[in-house]
This record gives C-alpha cells, structure tokens and sequence, in this order.
C-alpha cells in the first residue's frame, strides 16, 4: 500500500533499484537499455514520459491546467516488442508513440511541460510505482534526488555539449525525421539545459552520493562496464559473472 509522506507517494521497494541522471545525449537512454539487458532489470525511461505528455499536449494545444489535465488522465505504459528498434516501446492510450517522441521539437515540449508542478505531481507516483515492482533502472533528469532519493544505486552521466549534439544528430539521422543543423540543435540542447537546470520543481542536478561519469571520452561498452563494476560493488549478491539469479 502506498503511504503518503510530505507531497509524494512513498512506496515500498520490490527490489533493486538504480537511479540514472544526467542532461540530454550524455547517452542516458543507450546505457540503461544495455545495463538493464545486462543485470536482467525493468528499464523505466522516465524521459520517455514526459516526452509522450509533451506530444500529447503539442497535438491537443494544450497549456497550463489542460496539459495537467493531460497528464492525470493518460495512460501510459511501457511494453517489451522483440523485433523493434527499440524493443522497450511506451504506449500513451493504447498507441505506440516510440518513434514519434524522439525529435527536436517534443525534446522541447517534454521540457515545458515537466516545469508544471502538477504534472510531475501526477507522474512521480507512477514512475515510483513501475520502479518499485523489482529490480528496476530508471533513467531521467531526478531520479535519484525526487523520484527515487532511496536508490541502491545512483549515476550522474555527463559530455561536453558538442559531444552531445553529436550523439543526437546521430540518433535523429536514423530517425528518418527533420534534422536540424548542428548549430541549430545546439542552442536547443543550451536552452533545454537552462529549464531544466533552473525550474523551480524538481530541477536537474546531482544527487550528492551519485557517481559522476563523463561519457564524453568513452565508448558505450566502456560506459556500461564502468557501470556495471559500481553495481557489482554497491548490490550485496551479485556475482561477478553477471546477475542472472535476480532475474527470478
């Protein structure tokens, strides 16, 4: 039974619980999808949340109260698809909004919408709830100071903003989608930086006992096996080999 503590919902963890945080293209989403296959976990792309919020609202014009409105009445989930790219899919009212939520303009509808206090109000309960089944890796902007300040284990990925601007051109170039010029994506991710930094609920930041890792000079199996060592060393019980036993 969830317990209400302060203006959050406490609810009992079911497992392990890893926390990852950090600003867009630091390779957030592509390191917790391998370490989540690697540890046997629920990967939760709490991103991806506010993300599908984001595209709900840019399609209705919604503001204000009706974009809160928005996020306490849609259905969100996430469903495992073998053959898609990615497989860990998130569905808003029975619709796969996968590959529609990964573009410049819902990055910035994603970042609107998660300064209203009432719509992280309405998600914080669902994602402490979907993180809270078992042993689970959650990845977004405050995890491991809001959403899950308890967990087992808390990163905090960083990269130099052209490093990120970089990966995320790369990314949208595989989309199929519009691609904006590097400088053009630029002042987006600067201007994403400063909201999300800056909003008075929730703001991204470092959780003090996170452990910081600069993503920039390192390739992602180097990043998930730096990740992996940390858990290895911080979760009673995992064998060195990998965790096939928490899988159960």
């Amino acid at each position: 039974m969830a317990r209400e503590s302060g203006n959050s919902m406490v609810i009992p963890k079911q497992g392990h619980v890893i926390a990852i945080d950090g600003p867009a293209g630091t390779g957030k989403s592509s390191a917790t999808r391998r370490l989540a296959e690697r540890l046997g976990f629920v990967h939760v792309d709490t991103g991806a949340l506010y993300r599908a919020i984001g595209l709900l609202a840019l399609e209705g014009r919604a503001e204000g109260d009706q974009v809160s409105e928005i996020a306490r009445s849609a259905h969100l989930e996430f469903r495992r698809i073998e053959g898609k790219n990615p497989a860990n899919r998130i569905f808003v009212n029975g619709r796969d909004v996968t590959d529609q939520i990964r573009t410049p303009e819902i990055s910035m509808a994603a970042s609107r919408v998660s300064a209203i206090p009432a719509v992280r109000l309405a998600l914080l309960s669902l994602q402490r709830r979907l993180g809270c089944a078992g042993n689970s890796i959650l990845e977004g902007r405050d995890i491991g100071t809001v959403i899950f300040p308890d967990a087992d284990v808390k990163f905090f990925l960083t990269a130099s903003i052209d490093v990120r601007v970089k990966r995320r051109l790369l990314e949208l170039q595989g989309s199929g989608g519009v691609i904006p010029s590097f400088d053009e994506l630029k002042s987006q991710m600067i201007e994403r930086d400063r909201g999300d930094s800056s909003r008075a609920v929730a703001p991204l930041s470092k959780a003090e006992d996170a452990i910081e890792i600069d993503t920039g000079p390192l390739t992602l199996d180097q990043v998930v096996q730096r990740m992996l060592e940390k858990v290895r060393g911080c979760l009673d019980g995992l064998p060195q080999s990998g965790v096939a036993a928490l899988k159960k």
